[in-house]
């Protein structure tokens, strides 16, 4: 497919502030089969932007506003290319990138609870089939609650709730597989469907799962089910806390509210 996305986020202050620094990692990827066609990313007050690569092979933008002010809008447009699955020709991984993928994290720990729910889905012998039962399980025991959770919510207390949104199903889908021996990561993107053009319900988070001798394979545990053409891939990492979409600090002591529209539509 073809999808156009406009990733509209507002900053407001209830007191002025300066120096305020942001990262966004909102350019979809060159990767797995994904084209980006094109990208601007544009701040107001208007200012450079600059950019360079994580650890993760992401693309980071970053600025700084220094002038005093109480709001800052940033607006992201791209498009993209959607492949119809993911197709990746890694079938071996570096040593570093299968240690921060099978390592547990603060969203996606090694609990007892943990292990205890994964043994009861693991296939012997058969990593694909287990991180498809595993996803299986997730959706079959987690309902899609907005609310219930918040950002910080882990793993653990998301199994225990029986609930969350995204982030918790792909969190929780980590931890099982990296428990299982499975190197598992962190995706960051869009969904695109009949409500991703009313405000940010088009983000979305899923998972990637190494087989060995195979390859990732991406595994979207909220809908049970793998990445398709409506996927748009913006970055991935050990968890969220890698690729947030913003991060940033500023100099001041008001409270910021932060409002976020997102639009996804086939062009």
């Amino acid at each position: 497919m073809r999808l156009r996305i406009e990733h509209r986020t507002t900053f407001i202050y209830d007191e002025p502030i300066t120096e305020a620094y942001t990262e966004m990692r909102l350019r979809p990827s060159d990767a797995c089969g994904q084209m980006c066609l094109s990208f601007s990313l544009t701040t107001e007050p208007r200012g450079a932007v600059m950019k360079y690569t994580d650890r993760y092979g992401n693309d980071v933008r970053h600025f700084d506003v220094l002038p005093q002010h109480k709001r800052l809008s940033v607006t992201a447009v791209s498009d993209v290319l959607t492949p119809s699955e993911l197709r990746d020709d890694e079938i071996a991984l570096q040593p570093l990138d299968e240690y921060d993928y099978l390592a547990p994290t603060h969203y996606a720990p090694h609990d007892d609870a943990i292990k205890r729910f994964a043994q009861r889905h693991i296939v012997a012998g058969n990593p694909f089939a287990s991180a498809m039962a595993l996803m299986n399980a997730i959706y079959a025991h987690m309902d899609y609650k907005p609310g219930a959770t918040d950002v910080q919510t882990s793993a653990v207390e998301a199994l225990d709730l029986q609930a969350g949104v995204c982030q918790d199903f792909s969190h929780l889908m980590l931890s099982v597989c990296r428990c299982s021996g499975i190197p598992a990561r962190y995706v960051s993107g869009y969904l695109y469907g009949p409500s991703s053009t009313a405000d940010d319900a088009a983000s979305h988070a899923w998972v990637d799962v190494f087989i060995a001798g195979s390859g990732w394979v991406s595994l979207d545990p909220t809908h049970n089910a793998p990445q398709s053409e409506k996927y748009v891939r913006l970055g991935v990492g050990r968890d969220y806390g890698d690729v947030p979409p913003t991060r940033g600090t500023y100099r001041g002591n008001a409270e910021e509210t932060l409002e976020v529209k997102v639009s996804v539509e086939e062009v």
